[in-house]
């Protein structure tokens, strides 16, 4: 019997059934499909969770570091500064142990377990008595920082005084007036001193404020820079080839170093070369002597003892333990850009004098000028693009060095410099104390000088030695390193002042302060009564005879009648 003869019904029958088994079949292989795709999708949450989590501990890393950056600023623009996780763990801790050992030593007293309440109240008063504490000593805190900022600008203001006091007391004879104006008005109400002289005759055409000038010594901070460099040079430690690594990044020669006034390369050289080489140059080059100018009571300076190691290191590009004064930095420079002539400097006091100008040179210095010429570039750099860049003048080139630093527990600024470059007809040298030496300001005071007296000592010719950098160059922020070691001593010493302070008032905090209106002596607490005496005949008492009245008592009678007897005193006849 073939499938035709089979009815209809049989057929339909069929056809159902096969469709129901595909049916069971592919409902099946979707099953599997999804029990092995539900792994991979686990995997890819969980890989996803994991870039989320680490996404989120990367941002909360970064948060700590700016919490913990802000917390060591001090945050003072806020009463309550955020803390860093590592500092609120130690706050919880030690509030932590508080509250345990005051819970023990109250049971203790007690003699018996705190209940559950008893120790919700105790933890809650803890706490109020800690915060309580912890505002006390921001309040303290802040308090020391105000304290500490009023006596240093009362301290400024009284240094910018003495100086208006010493420029009025200033020996003007045989000044030139224009110059004198001209650095008077550039260095304004501020503390500091301004030397101008020909550096080619080594007379002197003013000095502003003569008593820092002449009898006060100042650490020259990156101004010795120039020995260095001088030393290097003359004890073949400077290649004029081969750049010296400062960082992993940059690679300097002497033009950049000088320039950005970079410690790392003078430090190097300086510790190549030795300490007995360094002094002999320095010597050589007129620290550590009178410059014979003609003013009385000129101070000599000082040269620092023995240095090995670090200690020279650091002599070599910061200048400690050396004391110039701004006349001997203005002979040096002198000799720089006379060709290596150290002259005498002086004032024309005497109208002879001012008419026959004779040069006197103290020595001529054992320097090449093939290593005069090689600083050169890197003084005309400091100025066209690196540290001394406020004493630019685009009408003429100027040679300059900067020196920024903490000399003797306060800012020190200072700037030596000569101009134009083609035909060096002026040396200014400026000195600053105080907040007035931050920020290169001296370079700026020596900047308005050259501009203002450019139209009569300024030469038309503006040479192109050191190439000019662009504005914001990230270089120079990178190996400017003298604003940066300045800034960090003085906030090293800034935090040891508040801290100091802040001491202070926490002791005087804790001592308790006895009122104006009120007696050291001890309080009477007894309360005084009026104790009635039984009458009974008693020998009346004698009276002095110079007593001619009754005994005055200090005791009120009372208020309410008394029935009582009273002793009386019978009047003398």
């Amino acid at each position: 019997m073939t499938l035709t003869n089979q009815p209809p019904r049989t057929l339909h029958i069929g056809f159902i059934l096969a469709i129901l088994l595909v049916l069971t079949l592919q409902i099946t292989a979707v099953g599997k499909r999804r029990q092995e795709s539900k792994p991979r999708r686990g995997a890819g949450r969980t890989e996803q969770s994991k870039k989320v989590s680490a996404r989120d501990r990367r941002s909360t890393r970064r948060n700590d570091r700016l919490s913990a950056k802000a917390s060591r600023r001090g945050a003072r623009s806020r009463v309550s500064p955020q803390l860093s996780r590592r500092e609120l763990r130690r706050q919880r801790s030690m509030s932590a142990r508080e509250q345990a050992s005051s819970l023990r030593s109250i049971e203790r007293r007690l003699g018996r377990p705190l209940s559950k309440r008893e120790r919700r109240a105790e933890s809650r008063r803890n706490g109020a008595q800690r915060r309580r504490e912890i505002l006390a000593a921001r309040r303290r805190a802040e308090a020391a920082r105000r304290a500490a900022i009023a006596r240093q600008r009362a301290i400024e203001k009284a240094m910018r005084d003495e100086v208006q006091t010493f420029i009025s007391r200033d020996d003007t004879r045989g000044e030139d007036l224009e110059v004198r104006r001209a650095a008077v008005n550039a260095l304004g109400y501020h503390a500091g001193t301004v030397v101008v002289m020909d550096p080619m005759s080594g007379k002197v055409y003013s000095i502003v404020n003569q008593e820092w000038a002449l009898r006060r010594g100042f650490k020259p901070c990156s101004t010795i820079k120039l020995v260095t460099g001088v030393a290097g040079l003359g004890e073949k430690m400077i290649s004029p080839y081969e750049p010296t690594s400062v960082s992993d990044k940059y690679r300097l020669d002497l033009t950049d170093a000088l320039a950005y006034s970079n410690n790392t390369y003078f430090q190097h050289v300086g510790g190549q070369v030795g300490f007995n080489k360094m002094m002999s140059y320095a010597r050589e080059m007129g620290l550590g002597e009178k410059t014979g100018v003609n003013a009385p009571n000129e101070y000599a300076g000082r040269l620092p003892a023995e240095k090995t190691g670090f200690a020279l290191n650091r002599m070599s590009s910061h200048g400690d333990d050396f004391e110039v004064t701004a006349v001997q930095l203005g002979t040096m420079v002198s000799a720089m850009a006379n060709g290596g002539k150290l002259l005498v400097p002086y004032v024309p006091r005497t109208s002879e004098a001012q008419g026959h100008t004779k040069t006197k040179v103290r020595r001529q210095l054992a320097i090449s000028p093939e290593n005069w010429r090689r600083m050169v570039p890197g003084m005309v750099g400091a100025v066209n693009y690196g540290s001394g860049k406020k004493a630019y003048d685009p009408l003429q080139t100027v040679a300059g060095k900067t020196g920024t630093c903490i000399g003797q527990g306060a800012w020190v600024g200072l700037f030596t410099s000569y101009a134009p470059l083609a035909n060096p007809r002026l040396a200014v040298v400026v000195i600053t104390r105080g907040p007035d030496a931050r920020s290169h300001f001296p370079a700026a005071v020596a900047g308005r000088i050259y501009r203002d007296l450019n139209r009569r000592f300024g030469t038309p010719i503006h040479l192109r030695v050191a190439t000019t950098q662009p504005a914001g160059d990230s270089k120079a922020a990178a190996l400017n390193e003298e604003e940066k070691d300045a800034a960090a001593e003085a906030a090293a010493i800034e935090a040891a002042e508040v801290a100091n302070l802040a001491d202070e008032d926490a002791a005087t905090a804790a001592t308790p302060e006895i009122p104006v209106n009120q007696t050291t002596a001890p309080r009477n607490a007894v309360k005084r009564v009026l104790m009635p005496i039984p009458g009974r005949q008693t020998p009346a008492q004698k009276v002095a005879p110079s007593q001619s009245s009754p005994a005055k008592t200090s005791v009120k009678p009372p208020t309410q009648p008394d029935d009582r007897q009273w002793r009386t005193q019978p009047t003398q006849p």
